[in-house]
């Protein structure tokens, strides 16, 4: 199993769309591209999707290539294959981490979310997303709050880790 990213934090955005990526971050993204080597800066792919979508989503070289695969196995031509394609393929930036440890947003990823002095990253496993601050705090935190108020008071969300009938 490859690393994972944990943790969030909040970083500055300069003018020209800089943004420094958490060192943790970093190293998965590291550990996560085959190709990488001491010394180099890693690859990544931002997908940035549809209208829908108000967050940049970052996948390692190995995540991105799970999901190609998985894509790939699905009929050609279908519409969820087409569609997939549209998503992941059409709808993502490749790029690298530079020399500094940021990442270079294009004023089109930037603009798509709103984000302009500061962005959240939070980690998603073997993804992190990048989110204007005050829309994850409006909209996800939101979410957040809604799914545990209609969860028993003394619920332990571990008890998901045991699967749908707490086996």
């Amino acid at each position: 199993m490859s690393r994972r990213f944990r943790g969030e934090s909040h970083h500055k955005v300069d003018a020209k769309g800089r943004v420094s990526i958490p060192a943790s971050f970093r190293r998965v993204l590291e550990a996560g591209d085959p190709n990488w080597k001491s010394g180099e800066n890693p690859e990544l792919v931002i997908v940035y999707g549809d209208h829908r979508r108000n967050y940049l989503e970052c996948y390692t070289m190995n995540a991105i290539d799970e999901v190609d695969a998985k894509i790939d196995a699905l009929p050609r031509g279908s519409m969820e294959r087409k569609m997939l394609q549209r998503l992941f393929h059409g709808q993502s930036f490749p790029t690298n981490v530079d020399e500094t440890g940021r990442l270079v947003l294009p004023a089109k990823l930037r603009n798509k979310i709103d984000l302009e002095n500061e962005a959240f990253f939070i980690a998603a496993g073997d993804t992190f997303q990048i989110w204007k601050t005050e829309t994850y705090d409006t909209v996800e935190r939101a979410k957040e709050e809604e799914w545990l108020d209609d969860l028993p008071e003394d619920f332990d969300p571990m008890a998901f880790l045991d699967g749908p009938s707490g086996e």
